[in-house]
């Protein structure tokens, strides 16, 4: 508790991170804005989401049944995963059994809530982020403080002085696509040096047994399809149960998160690699991981918190979390569907305050693209 509020104390003395997350969050909110426009279609889309989301959770069991049958047809092999413990040593038998000391990462918050990177460098892997905004984080030695773009508390001049600092032989520079270019050119070579690539999922639909991937860098793709070995780490809540049910998700995941209408790329990998292919891995291993989230599926209530599609609107709109960020939280998801995610995942004993970080002002609640009932659940989580 005391680490707890010095991390706000600190937070909110500091006048940087406030102007940076001031920035940042009126501009993605702005963009948001733009974009839905029509407020009636919005809200249409809103509950067909959700009712997608909530028809999945409700059928989840067989669901998951149905998933793990799908990718095995197509050449996936499929892992269980109970607790992280379980789910880090999957990851480190794959690694091994290939002989592998470099892993090449792209953008996972499961693979933050496993710690992985710490685990695989305590048995003698390297582990390198590839997304820009994780691998900035990776070099200060910090957690993401967005689940979107993990660097959101930092300025273009504070990057650039970390890049000159971990990289003196690059000239200086504050301009953004320089920078971009920079840390192209350092990250390109470790995709054809890495044995094995490591993803999260977005969604992961039964029928057809694919994993969907959303992202604007491409470095995502380049983790799947150049190193021999595809390792996707994502938890069970995430399974979707048909391919029609994606493109609504899509239409309102990407606006929600970052304000454009489309992503950059969207990638469905449904089986390794096949004769006569040119590209892809030569193995897929998907890891299923649970850490709680069993436990939330048996409360009818609690369980709205695992329709999340991890687009970060709730943090973007909520007035703690734009003036704090995401390290006084404490826990791997900051912002208010970590308040009430968290908790349940590790234990109101562990991390029952973060519900009390609210105001209760339900914006959370009003932007949320699957009508999750944060301030209820909050409400119901404090104590």
């Amino acid at each position: 508790m005391s680490d707890f509020h010095q991390g706000i104390r600190e937070a909110l003395n500091d006048p940087q991170i406030r102007r940076n997350f001031r920035s940042a969050m009126d501009g993605l909110v702005s963009k948001r804005r733009g974009i839905f426009t029509d407020l009636q279609a919005l809200e249409t889309l809103r509950a067909r989401c959700a009712e997608i989301r909530g028809n999945a959770l409700l059928k989840l069991p067989e669901l998951l049944e149905q998933l793990e049958a799908r990718c095995r047809d197509n050449g996936i092999e499929v892992h269980w995963a109970e607790t992280v413990e379980q789910a880090n040593s999957i990851v480190l038998q794959i690694m091994q059994a290939h002989d592998a000391v470099r892993l090449i990462k792209g953008k996972s918050m499961v693979s933050e809530e496993m710690e992985l990177n710490q685990f695989l460098e305590g048995h003698g892997i390297e582990c390198l982020e590839s997304d820009l905004g994780e691998y900035i984080i990776q070099l200060v030695g910090e957690r993401p403080s967005h689940i979107i773009a993990p660097a959101i508390h930092m300025n273009r001049q504070q990057v650039a002085r970390l890049f000159k600092n971990k990289f003196p032989d690059i000239p200086y520079t504050e301009d953004v696509d320089q920078l971009t270019r920079n840390a192209r050119e350092i990250l390109r070579h470790k995709f054809h040096e890495a044995q094995v690539g490591l993803s999260g999922v977005n969604f992961a639909v039964a029928e057809t047994g694919t994993l969907c991937l959303v992202e604007n860098e491409g470095n995502g793709r380049m983790c799947t399809t150049v190193p021999p070995v595809h390792i996707a780490v994502t938890g069970i809540e995430k399974v979707v149960e048909k391919l029609t049910d994606i493109p609504p998700l899509l239409e309102i995941l990407v606006p929600s998160a970052t304000g454009q209408p489309i992503t950059t790329y969207f990638n469905m990998i449904s089986s390794p690699r096949r004769p006569g292919e040119r590209d892809g891995p030569q193995e897929v291993h998907l890891v299923l991981l649970d850490n709680g989230r069993s436990r939330i599926y048996e409360d009818q209530e609690l369980m709205a918190t695992l329709r999340c599609i991890r687009c970060g609107a709730c943090m973007n709109h909520c007035p703690i979390y734009t003036r704090i960020g995401g390290h006084p939280y404490t826990s791997t998801i900051p912002g208010p569907i970590g308040s009430i995610l968290e908790p349940q995942k590790s234990g109101l004993d562990q991390l029952g305050v973060l519900p009390t970080m609210s105001t209760l002002c339900g914006a959370c609640g009003a932007v949320c693209p699957v009508q999750i009932p944060i301030p209820k659940l909050l409400n119901r989580l404090r104590f």
